[in-house]
């Protein structure tokens, strides 16, 4: 156990920090500043060593999670079969299922995993690619010819799996495609939740599921609880697999799995599929309904078992940019996924960078140079809010940047309101697009605004934030999720900058139902329609998500971008200083929002239900907060006793 646990650290090191790069650090610290300095810097090491320690730990304990859901009860398959029963729609699903010489342990798994379906109007549709294993030939006849409900089709020759799917495609005869490996399985309840999902939300033309990993003694490790429907972090990742499941007549619309996609041919059909659909038509199931298997021919032990998948996957992105007529190209990341990199027109575009400020000498003078230097690409304007400085040095940084062409101080000596002061600063701007930025925050990467402008003017985006750390290398703001701590957190707050954090999503582009105003970018038109903060209810706290959730509800998207990164210092130390006045004002602007924002806080869609609301950390909770059975038939038959 120590030496694996060692193993552990040591593969920690290498994925967070990078081996090359972690070591070249080291001997850098070292030349630079001696043993002192890399004692100092093995302190942080060893403090992200204990954060690693926990990961373990909450590896574990998904493992164990794993075993306690799929423990399935007498109860349990008894009110399956009561709702089976009160479905309106018992759609014929059919499981399409390629294969080429599968172990044929693993093929009957992944057969009788079907045949063990709580829901039963299925039909299986196998499409072998010419195994030239005779075992597999005849274990496949075997089962068409015990079981009615399983069609196979025998091709002649070997076309890979595009081919292979379309075959099977071909014989399909139900109303929804469900799509299976040939060494994968899914859950017993998995064809029930999905029908369920069909009744609940007529219409439905997508329904995806969470899904974990299987070893190949079947033991289950790694589950991946989603999101809600996310286009931005779909572009990023294939979100939809696995458990996937389309609407046939669509499907064949659009003609099935193309050849020359292979190793993601199921990305680009669900790229090619959400073309033909909206986004309310798009489903999740947020539960384990499919188990990945890991071996060392699959992607699921990693890409690099089928590196052809990625470059098959970046293909299919860029076609799906050019039906859509984005301005964008795609780029590999080096966690081997993807960022679709989005272009800002030839017209130029004025964005008016407003900047709240008191007495805050000590970051304002970091602040204003690093945007005047490392911004590129965007025409802007500064306006700086002073709202009453006192401080000598602060008043005198100011009347020394006036002479700087884009800087416009405005003098607003009002009683402190935050959102308020930002309102009237926006009354006073020129640009088309507005920041709102801290005056703690520090640029790092000079395309920061420009990246956030070019998601920005992007169709139906109404708010886009920006990656943000402290001074010690941690991430701050990594978008807002809603639940933890009873209203609103940051999602990775305090996870190492270089770390990918839960299933990369600390580092892929993605949408939630809030970003931080911190630094916040968003159209002037939409702002001024939408009516501002919020100067009545939320003068200090919460203003931000309060406007991004009134965003949200118009029909807009809220992005977050890690490819815009900005220090933010001063949050890093500072206290909560709640007394008196301010914890009382505090206390109401939290009521305000746990009143109007309830729904949203309850059922965050950018946060699943199985993850803690403990932490902004993403470990698993168990019991999951989504709706079980047992809750849905109280509701329908309440107790009258």
């Amino acid at each position: 156990m120590i030496i694996k646990f060692y193993r552990f650290i040591y593969s920690f090191i290498c994925n967070t920090f990078g081996s090359r790069v972690f070591f070249k650090s080291i001997m850098e610290t070292y030349k630079v500043g001696g043993l002192k300095a890399v004692l100092s810097k093995s302190r942080f090491i060893i403090l992200h060593l204990k954060e690693s320690a926990i990961a373990y730990s909450n590896h574990k304990q998904a493992t164990s999670y794993i075993y306690k859901q799929y423990i399935e009860t007498e109860t349990s398959k008894n009110l399956m079969e009561n709702y089976l029963d009160s479905f309106s729609n018992k759609p014929l699903i059919s499981v399409l299922m390629p294969t080429y010489n599968p172990k044929e342990e693993w093929l009957i798994e992944a057969i009788d995993s079907i045949r063990n379906q709580s829901y039963s109007n299925w039909e299986l549709c196998i499409a072998d690619d010419a195994s030239t294993n005779e075992n597999i030939i005849s274990l496949l006849k075997k089962y068409q010819e015990e079981d009615v409900k399983i069609n196979v089709v025998f091709r002649k020759e070997n076309g890979h799996i595009s081919e292979a799917s379309n075959s099977a495609l071909e014989i399909v005869k139900g109303e929804y495609v469900a799509l299976l490996d040939h060494d994968d399985i899914l859950a017993s309840d998995a064809l029930f939740w999905v029908v369920k999902e069909i009744n609940d939300k007529p219409g439905v033309k997508i329904i995806y599921s969470d899904e974990d990993k299987m070893d190949e003694k079947s033991k289950y490790s790694d589950p991946y609880f989603k999101c809600d429907w996310n286009y931005s972090l779909f572009l990023s990742q294939n979100l939809v697999s696995h458990l996937g499941v389309y609407d046939t007549r669509i499907m064949k619309e659009i003609g099935g799995f193309r050849k020359g996609f292979e190793g993601s041919q199921d990305y680009d059909l669900a790229l090619r599929f959400i073309e033909k659909i909206e986004a309310s038509q798009i489903a999740h199931i947020p539960r384990v309904l499919y188990h990945w298997r890991l071996h060392k021919d699959s992607t699921a032990s990693g890409i690099d078992e089928k590196p052809y998948a990625l470059t098959s996957a970046k293909a299919a992105l860029e076609e799906h940019i050019g039906r859509m007529k984005l301005h964008a190209s795609v780029e590999i990341l080096k966690n081997q996924m993807y960022r679709v990199k989005y272009h800002l027109p030839e017209t130029s575009i004025l964005v008016s960078i407003i900047i709240p400020t008191k007495n805050n000498f000590k970051y304002l003078r970091k602040c204003i140079p690093s945007i005047l230097e490392k911004t590129a690409h965007v025409d802007f304007e500064i306006l700086i809010v002073d709202n009453g400085s006192t401080d000598t040095n602060a008043l005198k940084y100011l009347e020394e940047i006036k002479q700087y062409k884009e800087i416009k101080i405005i003098i607003d000596n009002s009683e402190f309101n935050y959102s308020a002061i930002n309102n009237r600063a926006v009354v006073q701007s020129r640009g088309t697009y507005i920041c709102f930025l801290n005056d703690d925050t520090e640029i790092i990467s000079s395309n920061w605004l420009a990246e956030m402008l070019s998601i920005a003017i992007q169709d139906k985006v109404g708010a886009v934030g920006a990656k943000l750390y402290y001074s010690n290398e941690t991430i701050q703001h990594g978008g807002v999720i809603l639940g933890p701590g009873g209203l609103a957190v940051h999602s990775h707050k305090g996870v190492y900058r270089a770390n990918g954090g839960y299933f990369n999503r600390a580092a892929l582009m993605q949408e939630f139902s809030a970003v931080t105003a911190a630094c916040m970018l968003l159209s002037k038109r939409l702002f001024k329609e939408i009516g501002g903060f919020n100067e009545k209810d939320l003068v200090v706290a919460f203003n931000d998500v309060d406007l991004c959730l009134r965003i949200r509800e118009m029909g807009h998207r809220i992005v977050w971008t890690p490819f815009a990164e900005l220090y933010h210092h001063e949050s890093v130390s500072r206290g909560e200083d709640l007394e008196g006045e301010r914890k009382e004002r505090f206390d109401k602007e939290i009521a305000y929002m746990q009143n109007k924002w309830r729904n949203w806080i309850e059922k965050d869609p950018a946060y699943s239900p199985n993850l803690t609301l403990g932490s902004e950390d993403f470990s698993i909770v168990w019991p999951s907060r989504r709706e079980e059975l047992e809750e849905i038939q109280e509701q329908k038959n309440p107790n009258t006793e």
